[in-house]
């Protein structure tokens, strides 16, 4: 390594990076197609982080909340890109949205914060946003388009997502719980 030059091609320094919002670390991400099991760590990780956040959740409940934070992640990427290229005009793959959108989610594994008493709705708050400011980020440097733009594909992805699930629940009887880990 260069003296001077910090190597951010670990996962934590890659998940560090992306949760203080630097810019060259989404785009880095985003152009490194090996980057996509270190962003299926991030996921995996922050879906962790909320399981012991609910200690008193079972066993069942934890696996849920793991294949249903991949699931989200994978249908939000997903919905990203194609609002995000067919109606905003931006230019990305899944892949590159998969991987941006994975780191975004760094901030969730503070979420173990939550346990602490008192503070618990605070600490989901913040990092709540954190985890939303994060992904318009990503959002916006993987289609290589504006502020503004990130914002509307991430509120238009969102809509749809809500919409498909509600449908799907009325004509299934089955509760999608998509929005769950969406962010």
């Amino acid at each position: 390594m260069v003296a001077g030059v910090e190597d951010r091609h670990g996962v934590v320094q890659r998940a560090i990076g992306a949760a203080l919002l630097q810019v060259d670390v989404y785009e880095e991400v985003e152009a490194d197609a090996n980057a996509t099991g270190q962003a299926a760590i991030v996921v995996l990780a922050v879906a962790l982080a909320s399981a012991l956040a609910s200690y008193n959740a079972g066993t069942g409940a934890i696996i849920g909340g793991v294949i249903s934070a991949f699931l989200n992640w994978a249908i939000f990427a997903g919905m990203t890109m194609f609002i995000g290229t067919r109606v905003f005009g931006g230019t990305a793959d899944w892949g590159e949205l998969l991987r941006t959108l994975g780191f975004a989610q760094a901030p969730g594994t503070l979420i173990i914060l939550r346990v602490i008493p008192v503070l618990g709705p605070l600490v989901a708050l913040i990092v709540g946003i954190w985890t939303l400011v994060a992904a318009i980020v990503a959002i916006r440097q993987a289609l290589d388009f504006t502020t503004s733009r990130a914002i509307l594909t991430a509120i238009s992805a969102v809509i749809v997502i809500i919409l498909v699930s509600i449908v799907v629940g009325i004509m299934t009887g089955i509760s999608m719980g998509i929005m769950s880990a969406i962010l």
